[in-house]
């Protein structure tokens, strides 16, 4: 049972990792990426669809992103959708094709940039932290109902500590990474 618990303890911390990556590569760099506007959602016909299902995303050039939807008829709900979210991004229509020229990052908001990166790094963390105190509560209530020994119990707290430590660790070099990423010129 104990395992059970550090496993699945450990497959949670992992998954909070892999929704801080998601979350970073939709953040913008200096360069062009299909990710920061592949899930974007659309109003198609009246149902929200991620972007890309409704279009081929490409990068052509280093900074700019070619967007070509599968049908005409949703060019100007693409465009509306573009201006409406976060990106910062302009989207230029020329008949089939949705263009975002990236332009590159003042200093000012690359250092905005970082802060949503050790805000995301923060929440990431203490997501890992939650899952921590979880596991530790199920061992404790496991050695309060007898089904485990003292010993054992703090070699299985000592175990969780060091999955958590590791996790943490990672958290960290991912976050060091994109950080040094956006304040790359």
């Amino acid at each position: 049972m104990t395992s059970e618990i550090l496993a699945d303890a450990e497959r949670k911390m992992g998954r909070a990792v892999e929704a801080m990556e998601r979350d970073f590569q939709g953040l913008r760099t200096g360069r062009a990426s299909t990710s920061l506007v592949e899930r974007l959602h659309v109003d198609y016909y009246g149902t929200q669809t991620p972007l890309n299902q409704l279009a081929s995303i490409s990068v052509p050039e280093p900074h700019q992103i070619a967007i070509q939807p599968w049908d005409r008829g949703v060019l100007s709900t693409i465009e509306k959708a573009i201006q409406k979210s976060d990106i910062g991004l302009m989207p230029n229509v020329d008949g089939t094709v949705v263009r975002l020229n990236i332009p590159p990052l003042t200093e000012e908001r690359r250092k905005d940039i970082v802060k949503s990166v050790h805000k995301r790094m923060e929440e990431a963390r203490v997501e890992v932290r939650n899952v921590r105190r979880d596991a530790n509560d199920s061992l404790k209530k496991e050695e309060r109902d007898g089904t485990l020994g003292a010993d054992e119990a703090r070699r299985q707290l000592d175990q969780l500590q060091k999955i958590t430590d590791r996790v943490i660790a990672d958290v960290d070099r991912l976050g060091g990474a994109k950080e040094q990423e956006v304040m790359e010129v």
